[in-house]
């Protein structure tokens, strides 16, 4: 690893951290807000301080490439230096304690939408932007943002890409990374929006609308009011932040090649088609459950029904309703869909419906081979044929994640959580969601945890949002072990 390239680029990223709480210092300053602007002020200029200290250990020269273990430091540090620096406007301002705030600040970065407030309309606006902001940086990428804006990457991009975008493989739609980069940021940006306006024609203010769309778009689900969607009585919303979710778990790059090559490309993708047929499958079978068992309206079940299934697939974590008080049947659907989440590429969380897709043919696979030894087959996902390594890498990924969940789950249990809450709390929190059931309900918070547990919380967030192997290996010793690093 090239120690000074890494410290280069990380300062580069601890400037962009303050340049994105900008919005947030005007909006305190605009509004009166003194203590909120003298927070946010602090936490620039400390970005600020640390740009200096690490552009004065490392920097970046004209011919510089960034190689593998580049592009992991790069992601690793970068990202965990990022989430560490979110929480100083939280506890400049004194909102929050040290725990809190690094749950809060790792909860945004990482999509998972959790927070510890248990009274989110008490806060300044430029609190509440901030939360968003960090949702809508951390949802697409907070190194992918980075690279689009940024030019000096050389050949070495690809490895930074590779170590922060999601899903089982990482295309590459342009011959330049920084060009991929640059559409997928272009897509996301103009979703957002597009969302803001759809928001403020159901009747959301300017403010809540840019907040809800940051949030949506991201798949993070912070939002600026105590009340579930359906309080603010508006159906239409309910439909519209429903649409977004769904669109939101489809691939960013494959939108970025829809742009170029017309919409048929969406219709192509079998990743994102069998995604849907699993919206249309489990909406149906909750919406019948919560029709027949809790006697809702036909329209109301299929309202619950649809937005929730599309909040918890897509790992945004909003919520219309307490869902923890539905019957078993549609809780077991939202556990899947939360276990299973959105296509490779996209904002959500979760497993991928790529890698399941993948996991289920290879053990079709194994069973027709048992039958017929000598057939040879392979693998194919969108009629492209699958290298085995990318098949196995699924399966690795998948164990790695069910033994992540049980980890966590012991870890609260010891610090004396129940069984059941456990689990519940393990699932949510490693799919990147948010709520859950339980003590993390859907009317919840993560202020009800122990702070041992918050802090886990915090490591196993920063595990999942890298998908596992790109935090581990920062932990291996071969890693930094590298004559040649500085």
């Amino acid at each position: 690893m090239n120690k000074r390239i890494t410290a280069g680029l990380l300062g580069y990223l601890t400037l962009f951290t303050g340049a994105a709480m900008l919005p947030s210092f005007f909006l305190a300053a605009f509004s009166e807000e003194v203590g909120g602007a003298a927070a946010f002020l602090l936490s620039i200029f400390i970005c600020i301080a640390v740009t200096f200290e690490l552009e004065r250990f490392g920097g970046l020269k004209g011919r510089d490439n960034i190689g593998v273990r580049d592009g992991i430091a790069i992601t690793g540090l970068g990202w965990f230096l990022v989430s560490v620096l979110g929480t100083i406007p939280y506890l400049a301002g004194g909102y929050l304690n040290l725990v809190d705030s690094l749950v809060e600040s790792f909860a945004g970065f990482s999509g998972t939408g959790a927070t510890v407030f248990d009274d989110v309309e008490i806060l300044p606006k430029s609190i509440l932007l901030w939360r968003s902001v960090s949702n809508w940086i951390g949802g697409l990428g907070i190194v992918v943002i980075f690279m689009a804006l940024l030019s000096q990457f050389g050949r070495g991009a690809m490895f930074i890409l590779r170590a922060e975008t999601t899903g089982p493989t990482k295309d590459r739609q342009m011959p330049r990374i920084r060009d991929n980069a640059k559409a997928i940021f272009k897509i996301y940006v103009g979703l957002t929006a597009i969302c803001a306006g759809s928001y403020f024609l159901c009747g959301l203010n300017p403010f809540a609308s840019i907040n809800h769309a940051m949030t949506t778009i991201a798949t993070g689900g912070y939002g600026i009011y105590n009340s579930t969607v359906r309080e603010y009585g508006n159906f239409y919303l309910e439909y519209c932040m429903s649409f977004f979710m769904i669109i939101s778990s489809g691939s960013f790059a494959m939108y970025a090649v829809a742009a170029r090559q017309g919409i048929g490309v969406i219709f192509r993708n079998t990743e994102f088609k069998i995604y849907l047929q699993i919206i249309f499958f489990a909406t149906v079978m909750v919406s019948a459950d919560l029709f027949f068992e809790m006697h809702m309206e036909i329209e109301t079940a299929v309202r619950s029904a649809v937005f929730h299934v599309a909040s918890l697939s897509s790992t945004t974590g909003f919520v219309a309703d307490d869902f923890d008080t539905y019957p078993p049947i549609s809780k077991a659907f939202f556990l899947m869909m939360m276990f299973l989440g959105g296509c490779a590429g996209s904002t959500a969380g979760g497993l991928k419906v790529a890698r399941i897709i993948l996991l289920f043919k290879f053990v079709a696979l194994i069973v027709r081979q048992k039958i017929h030894p000598q057939l040879i087959n392979q693998i194919k996902l969108n009629g492209q044929i699958i290298d085995e390594n990318v098949v196995y890498g699924a399966a690795k990924f998948f164990f790695a994640v069910v033994a992540m969940d049980i980890l966590f789950a012991f870890v609260m249990m010891f610090d004396g959580i129940d069984f059941v809450n456990s689990i519940s709390v393990s699932v949510s929190t490693m799919a990147s969601v948010g709520p859950g059931f339980g003590i993390q309900g859907a009317t919840s918070t993560y202020d009800l945890l122990p702070d041992f547990s918050k802090i886990s919380a915090c490591i196993f967030m920063f595990l999942s949002r890298l998908e596992v192997f790109s935090v581990l290996v920062l932990f291996t010793p071969s890693f930094w072990n590298n004559p040649k690093g500085w």
